[in-house]
């Protein structure tokens, strides 16, 4: 059995396995902090932050905050007002478990989520003779999600987390990331040509790929025509572990976090080849791996931040969110 912690401020965010608090700060005119979204017991040092980009003088106001301080909170459908645990199979990503509102529980001022044996049996769909057949797991294990709850369109994510498990043993792929909220994760039918699609231009070329594009005349759910809408992605982080030793055609050694935005349509030139590093004039000029650096060659033990270069930290790892308002 396996669970891991986080204590987060973030919004719109899905959370496979591991252990969660949250929060959400935005830049606004007014420096005053807003009811119901940021939870009271934020301590209010938190309330304001100063930007992270050297160059950028901004101020930045909480506005969600999530500290898990209640005991024994759950989370299925309709149960709380910031997130829900799903119930239901995980079919993305050829994975081996089944989620379960039953492995989120908060305790002693976090959300605890629990990855155990357990087996489920529940009706699925065969690809291949496209008829529904019984499928079993035998993992167990929980995501929780802020979708269609709380959104925003911009600002400073910040968390408290400790993943899961040891990182010299594989199996787990506990991540922290925003999806837009035009897709819902792990549901394939809402994300379909959907996720994620950033572009707001009318092109012939990618009509057929973007579900809402910015060529449609056709008015849909009272959404403007002619604008192109998507659900991008920014995976915070997402932890691999496993036996010490490079991963094939990369400078990357296990274990390993990375973090990626994710975005379509990419350049359809001189694209990278598949599983090999960007080389010059591939891509997007200046794109390189990272290199390894040793405050995060730890993911899951240490505090690993790019702005400002910190010491190497032992857990509760923490991160805000906050946002600038126009």
């Amino acid at each position: 059995m396996s669970s891991s912690k986080i204590c987060v401020r973030v919004l719109s965010l899905p959370c496979p396995p591991f252990l969660l608090a949250a929060l959400v700060l935005v830049l606004r005119d007014k420096m005053s902090v807003h009811a119901g979204w940021v939870d009271a017991d934020t301590p209010s040092k938190y309330y304001n932050i100063s930007a992270l980009t050297k160059g950028d003088n901004r101020n930045f106001q909480l506005v969600f905050s999530d500290e898990f301080e209640v005991e024994n909170r759950t989370f299925d459908d309709g149960h709380d007002p910031k997130w829900t645990a799903l119930n239901k199979n995980d079919y993305t990503n050829d994975a081996l478990h089944y989620y379960s509102s039953d492995n989120v529980r908060t305790s002693n001022g976090v959300l605890n989520i629990t990855t155990d044996f357990r087996e489920n049996t529940f009706k699925a769909f065969d690809e291949d003779t496209k008829k529904p057949v019984a499928e079993t797991k035998h993992i167990q294990t929980a995501m929780v999600q802020g979708w269609n709850k709380f959104c925003f369109t911009g600002g400073i994510v910040e968390f408290r987390a400790k993943l899961p498990g040891e990182p010299q043993i594989g199996g787990l792929w506990p991540a922290l990331w925003l999806l837009g909220n035009l897709a819902r994760a792990t549901y394939v039918g809402s994300s379909d040509y959907m996720w994620p699609w950033s572009f707001n231009k009318c092109d012939p070329k990618t009509r057929t790929s973007q579900e809402i594009d910015a060529c449609s005349k056709v008015h849909h759910y009272g959404l403007e025509s002619m604008v192109g809408r998507g659900a991008p992605e920014i995976d915070v982080l997402e932890a691999m572990g496993g036996e010490k030793g490079p991963l094939p055609n990369t400078p990357i050694e296990r274990p390993y976090f990375s973090t990626s935005l994710q975005i379509s349509p990419g350049i359809r030139n001189n694209r990278p080849v598949l599983g090999e590093q960007p080389k010059k004039g591939h891509w997007y000029e200046g794109m390189e791996y990272g290199q390894k650096k040793p405050i995060c060659a730890k993911p899951f033990l240490l505090w690993c931040r790019p702005y400002p270069q910190t010491e190497e930290l032992h857990l509760p790892i923490r991160r805000f969110v906050f946002q600038h308002a126009n």
